[in-house]
């Protein structure tokens, strides 16, 4: 992976994308190809507005891959996914094309993503997502987002 582009964003001034579809995600080598392992982001704060009411949406999303010959550079993940801050989509709209997008663009092992969004008209919606079978042997760790309990 010799001739791979330099990442734009790592080390550089980068403003936020206005949308999803404008946002640029670096891939660099995988520093361990042929040495199956995971790889997990969280972004707890995530947001993306109703796409009826216009209302944010917040929600608790965790990414885990396993990774081929690329992994996906983390500032270019985080604006990213910072993009659908103004982004109208319903939950499994969001949390699907997220995975979609970076199965489709990275081509790694195996990749799943977890959306624990938080409740809005009452009822909590959790969406999953994988590109498949995890491969043989690949520890996967819970991803040990409770569910929504309330106040408690």
């Amino acid at each position: 992976m010799t001739d791979m582009p330099t990442p734009l964003h790592l080390g550089q001034a980068s403003a936020l994308p206005a949308r999803p579809e404008d946002a640029v995600l670096d891939y660099v080598p995988n520093p361990r190809p042929g040495n199956p392992y995971l790889v997990r982001f969280t972004a707890p704060e995530f947001t993306s507005l109703c796409p009826v009411t216009g209302q944010p949406d917040f929600a608790h999303l965790v990414i885990d891959y396993a990774p081929a010959a690329t992994i996906v550079e983390s500032k270019s993940l985080k604006l990213f996914l910072g993009s659908f801050r103004n982004h109208a989509a319903f939950h499994e709209d969001c949390t699907v094309g997220i995975g979609e997008r970076l199965f489709a663009e990275m081509n790694p092992i195996w990749l799943r993503i977890g959306g624990y969004w938080y409740p809005r008209g009452g009822i909590p919606i959790d969406v999953f997502w994988q590109s498949g079978e995890p491969p043989a042997g690949l520890w996967l760790p819970s991803q040990d987002v409770p569910g929504y309990r309330g106040r408690g």
